[in-house]
């Protein structure tokens, strides 16, 4: 049976929004052997990009069928490499392919038109994120389309308790106006890489919660502009609410896992003074916040950021749908030490590849991808 031409066009949300979310509910399959995320977009199907500088969705149309669909932002970070340490990046993300319609160079097709968009916008570099032991994803992107292996940093996942957590008393808590927060980031975050050099609009956004520091009682917290002091611990990052913009539901949940979800509740109910965490309900659609700019400095900082940890933790106990709090640092930073998780939730290996889209880029991606990765990572809310 013959085929017709394949049809790669920008997303017109007037047409195609009914088609996109039909063919996400096709591509809710996940594998056999593990628990895997569905996501609902909340009938929007470009949420997750559209708090970006500049965005674009693709569709593949076939015989006047959606057969495949893939999403790109640009921005520019810190990357560090000479002779400068800026770079125009292109994210990858949102590529799905009907299950009827793989195996046909359907994805790599939508890959390589989202590239040439972004060689059009003079993108130095493009980058995608994806789980270790994703396979398919892994033989596209490295072994086809020549992506090497750039970052592995930690995505950490901690379940909320609608048990409040106990804040020391020998720490301050203050929430930092706007100004603050960006001059702080600037000051002691810019040479992070991926740091966003947009950062005062990711703060501006509405979907950002705000930005807090913590450091030790007995000390003032002056810092008042790039010159102002800080106290000699302290520790500060932000939240952004990912469930305003789409929710998560767990697939292929194990038995196990039903009755250890039962039988939690239910100890947490009828025995509190074990102090046992309930496992939430993940079979059903919920949102989450996202931990962004983590920064310490200081002796004390580990366990200053373990209480803002805390004190995010119990902001979200507040809000019912509220299910989980994520962050992701660094691969070799030492950070995750501080930052309470559940192993069973958090994915100690997520996998950046990166590609060069110049030529002149080229000779300095071996570099880029050998150096060894700096401790600290910024992971941009709005790729999540």
């Amino acid at each position: 049976m013959g085929y017709g031409e394949l049809i790669i066009r920008s997303y017109d949300a007037q047409n195609d929004r009914a088609r996109v979310e039909d063919l996400e509910r096709k591509c809710e399959v996940g594998p056999a052997e593990r628990v895997f995320l569905f996501t609902d977009t909340l009938g929007d199907p470009i949420c997750r990009i559209r708090n970006s500088p500049i965005y674009k969705m693709l569709i593949a149309e076939l015989d006047s069928q959606l057969v495949g669909v893939i999403q790109g932002s640009i921005k520019l970070v810190t990357v560090h490499k000479p002779p400068k340490d800026l770079a125009r990046v292109g994210y990858i993300l949102g590529l799905r392919v009907a299950p009827l319609y793989r195996r046909r160079g359907i994805g790599s097709r939508l890959v390589i038109k989202l590239e040439e968009w972004f060689i059009a916008s003079d993108v130095d570099y493009a980058y995608m994120a994806t789980e270790k032991d994703n396979e398919a994803s892994f033989k596209l992107f490295v072994d086809k389309l020549s992506y090497v292996k750039f970052r592995t940093p930690a995505i950490l996942v901690n379940p909320v308790s609608h048990r409040m957590s106990r804040i020391s008393s020998n720490f301050e808590l203050a929430k930092l106006k706007i100004e603050e927060a960006e001059s702080l980031y600037r000051k002691f975050m810019s040479s992070t890489e991926f740091f966003p050099i947009d950062i005062g609009n990711i703060l501006r956004n509405k979907l950002s919660l705000g930005t807090w520091v913590a450091y030790p009682r007995g000390e003032s917290w002056g810092h008042s502009g790039p010159n102002g002091g800080v106290p000699s611990s302290w520790a500060m990052l932000s939240v952004w609410n990912s469930g305003e913009l789409f929710k998560l539901r767990l697939g292929n949940a194990p038995l196990s896992y039903l009755m250890y979800m039962k039988s939690s509740r239910l100890i947490e109910k009828l025995l509190p003074c074990f102090k046992l965490p309930a496992v939430p309900d993940f079979l059903h659609p919920f949102g989450f916040y996202f931990i962004y700019g983590v920064y310490r400095e200081g002796p004390l900082s580990g366990n200053l950021v373990r209480t803002l940890f805390q004190f995010v933790h119990n902001m979200a106990s507040k809000f019912k749908d509220c299910k989980v709090i994520v962050t992701e640092v660094g691969g070799s930073d030492t950070l995750r030490l501080h930052i309470p998780h559940w192993k069973l939730l958090s994915c100690p290996e997520d996998l950046w590849c990166i590609k060069a889209l110049k030529n002149e880029e080229s000779s300095s991606l071996h570099e880029l991808t050998k150096t060894p990765p700096t401790k600290a990572l910024f992971v941009d809310p709005r790729e999540v």
